[in-house]
């Protein structure tokens, strides 16, 4: 047994009250229908046949719900013991897509947070792989990851360096951001990303 779980699961206080309701539900729903069946024997009509049909299907679609409250757990996952299980050159790679598709519905920078966020995960780098699909081909997408891929070059030491928690450039600097001392030169490239939100407002000219 390894002294350094990765995951621990304990099952849920509240389980046997999700079982008794479920034997108690159960119960009312076999009542129901054999009270819809002897209607059904002795005054067919389509209105006892349809009430009989709606509530099966009902019935059906309630059973297949509650197999997820039969047995709860509560789980707790330990990341940080991963290198006392496996060696860095043995973890899997990944693979990571994000899809986008208009700047207007979906603003470049909120795209763009995701990426940097993705790409500062604390994981071996030769290791993990991140696609963007814009389906709109969108200049504006495409102008926001090239002024991405400038920040990144100082955003993504600085979160490994740091060990920072919230990796979303959007987030850390939206709280109270610990500052460090390349804290300052790293806001000065968040701020460039205004350029993006001055494209997207800017109107078209007329023609």
């Amino acid at each position: 047994m390894l002294k350094a779980p990765l995951h621990t699961s304990q099952p849920s206080p509240t389980r046997w009250f999700h079982r008794i309701y479920t034997l108690v539900y159960t119960i009312a729903i076999f009542a129901l229908i054999y009270h819809h069946c002897c209607n059904l024997i002795h005054s067919p009509s389509f209105t006892t046949a349809f009430l009989l049909v709606a509530d099966l299907l009902l019935a059906f679609l309630w059973a297949t719900w509650q197999a997820f409250f039969l047995n709860p757990v509560h789980r707790q996952v330990f990341p940080e013991n991963l290198t006392q299980v496996a060696k860095e050159s043995e973890y899997p790679g990944l693979d990571l897509f994000v899809f986008t598709a208009d700047p207007f519905k979906e603003p470049p920078i909120g795209v763009v947070n995701t990426v940097l966020s993705v790409l500062a995960y604390d994981y071996p780098t030769k290791k993990l792989s991140i696609y963007l699909s814009d389906d709109g081909g969108s200049q504006l997408t495409l102008f926001a990851f090239m002024e991405a891929a400038k920040f990144a070059r100082h955003w993504l030491p600085y979160c490994k360096k740091y060990n920072l928690t919230d990796r979303s450039p959007e987030v850390y600097f939206g709280n109270e951001p610990s500052f460090f001392p390349e804290t300052t030169e790293i806001q000065v490239y968040v701020f460039a990303f205004w350029k993006i939100h001055f494209a997207i407002d800017e109107p078209n000219p007329g023609p």
